[in-house]
Parts: C-alpha cells; sequence; structure tokens
C-alpha cells in the first residue's frame, strides 16, 4: 500500500512537471517570437495596444462586452479541456492549449515592455497580476487532472487496470466546477478592477 501512495504521488510529480516544461515552452517561444516578429506585425501589435489603452485611459470601455466575452471564451476552453479529459485522443490536445496560454499571456507582457519601455514594465504588472497568474493556475490545474484522467481510461481500456472511474470522475467533476468560479472571479477583476488599476500608469 505504502509503495502504490509513493508510485502515485511520484507519478504526479512527473505529470506536473511536464505540464510546468510546456508553460516554460509557451513563454520561451513567446520571448523568442517577440524579438524575430517582423515590423509590420509589431505594428499592428502596437495599434492594438494602443487602442485598448487609450479606451481605458478615455473610459470608452465597454464592460459588458468585455465581460461577456471573457467569461465565454474562458467557458468554452473549459468545457473543451474537460471533454479532452475525458476521451484517449485528447491529451495532446490539451498541452497544445496549455501551450498557447502560457504563449499568450507572456507575449503580452514582453509586448506591452517592448512598446511602452519604463512605463510598460508597470503596466504589464497590472496587465498580468494577479488574474492572469491565477488563470494560468487554473489552466494548470485542469490540464494535470484532465490528462490524469485521460491516461486512467488508457490504463483502465487498454491496460485492463483495476481503476474506480467513477470515483475519479467525481473528482474530475469537482475541478472543472472550482476551476469555472476561479475564471469567473478572475473575469470580473479583469474587466472592473484591472482597467481602474491601468488608469493610474496611463495617466
Amino acid at each position: 500500500m505504502l509503495r502504490l501512495k509513493k508510485d502515485k504521488l511520484w507519478n504526479q510529480k512527473i505529470l506536473y512537471l511536464v505540464l510546468i516544461v510546456v508553460i516554460l515552452l509557451g513563454m520561451g517561444t513567446a520571448l523568442f517570437y517577440q524579438f524575430f516578429l517582423g515590423k509590420d506585425l509589431k505594428g499592428d501589435i502596437v495599434v492594438q495596444m494602443n487602442q485598448f489603452f487609450t479606451s481605458i485611459k478615455d473610459g470608452n470601455l465597454n464592460f459588458s462586452v468585455t465581460l461577456q466575452n471573457s467569461l465565454s471564451s474562458n467557458g468554452i476552453s473549459l468545457f473543451v479541456i474537460w471533454i479532452f479529459g475525458i476521451s484517449i485522443i485528447g491529451i495532446p490536445f490539451i498541452l497544445i492549449h496549455l501551450f498557447l496560454k502560457s504563449f499568450i499571456l507572456f507575449f503580452s507582457f514582453v509586448s506591452i515592455i517592448a512598446n511602452y519601455h519604463f512605463k510598460g514594465i508597470f503596466l504589464s504588472i497590472v496587465y498580468i497580476f494577479p488574474h492572469q497568474i491565477v488563470n494560468l493556475v487554473i489552466w494548470l490545474l485542469l490540464s494535470f487532472y484532465a490528462v490524469g484522467f485521460s491516461i486512467k481510461l488508457i490504463q483502465v481500456l487498454f491496460l485492463k487496470r483495476n481503476i474506480n472511474l467513477k470515483e475519479h470522475f467525481k473528482k474530475y467533476t469537482k475541478i472543472l466546477v472550482l476551476c469555472m468560479i476561479g475564471l469567473t472571479i478572475s473575469s470580473f477583476f479583469e474587466t472592473y478592477l484591472c482597467p481602474w488599476f491601468l488608469k493610474f500608469f496611463l495617466k
């Protein structure tokens, strides 16, 4: 029994390590992409950033639309990752999703600093902290349980392991609900509080 628990803990550590490596790869790719991005694309990014920050500065941000977009985007992503977790072919897609989430987060962070220089340091910190960091942790947690459940399915179907899938499914569903609550709170923070903090550095 003790050996089984140690093996389970070891497997969990390996899975977390793999997912963290995926996140780091996403961040590294974002940094590489920022340095070698073409001038035309960089110009488009600067225009989009200026429009976003100008709308915050002038108080023209549509909060209801922003909140709706954030909630729908997070909700769809949550459901898709959860579905991938209960399939036996979803693991690569879960890893790609986590990679893209870390890539987008770090690319936004680096782009703000690159385009706004010293002021960009403060803007980027406010832009990602704490809600974007919380989001990434939530995606890491959901990815961990999604990949874990998918592996258990493979073990039951192909390796004929004696695993109580019903109990694991209940736990997996609870994690989905917790992640949904966390992302909902984060969306409200991102929509209503983050712009208020950003205004201090846009004056």
